[in-house]
C-alpha cells in the first residue's frame, strides 16, 4: 500500500511519518521509569531491524524485551500494511514519554510514611526504509 493510496490516516501516523512510507509501534503504560528506558532506546536508535533485534536479546535490562517486542512489531506492522521488506528497515525514531505515575506509601518508623512513586513510559518506535534515507544523499 503506498502513500497515494491511502485513505485515512490517524493523526499519529501524520505527526510520526507524513506520506513517507514506513510503520510505527506504540507500547502504552509500560511499569518501567522514563530515564532506564531511555538507556536502552538510544542503543537501538539508527540501526537496522535485524541488528535492533539482535541486540535487544542480549540486553540485561528488563525494559529491553518491551522493545524487542515493539521493534518487531513495527516490522510486522511495515511488512503488512506498506509491503516493505524486513531486511530494508532502519529504525528512525524511538520515543520514550513519561506516563502516569502511581502513588504508594510505604510505612516508616514512628508511625510515619514515605511516598513511593511507580513511574510508567509510554514506548514508541518508527521504521522506515534505509533507502529513502541514502536516496537524498
Amino acid at each position: 500500500m503506498s502513500a497515494t493510496t491511502r485513505d485515512n490516516t490517524s493523526h499519529r501516523r501524520e505527526r510520526l511519518l507524513g506520506d513517507a512510507p514506513g510503520a510505527f509501534a506504540v507500547a502504552r503504560f509500560v511499569r518501567v521509569t522514563p530515564q532506564k528506558a531511555r538507556r536502552v532506546a538510544d542503543l537501538i536508535r539508527g540501526a537496522r531491524v535485524e541488528d535492533a533485534l539482535t541486540m535487544l536479546k542480549f540486553q540485561p535490562q528488563a525494559v529491553a524485551e518491551n522493545f524487542l517486542k515493539l521493534v518487531g512489531s513495527a516490522a510486522a506492522n511495515a511488512e503488512t500494511t506498506e509491503g516493505l521488506q524486513r531486511a530494508d528497515l532502519v529504525i528512525t525514531q524511538v520515543m520514550v514519554d513519561e506516563g502516569p505515575t502511581m502513588k504508594r506509601w510505604r510505612p516508616r518508623a514512628k508511625g510515619a510514611a514515605n511516598r513511593i512513586l511507580k513511574r510508567t513510559s509510554h514506548l514508541t518506535v518508527v521504521v522506515e526504509p534505509a533507502t529513502d534515507k541514502k536516496g537524498g544523499n
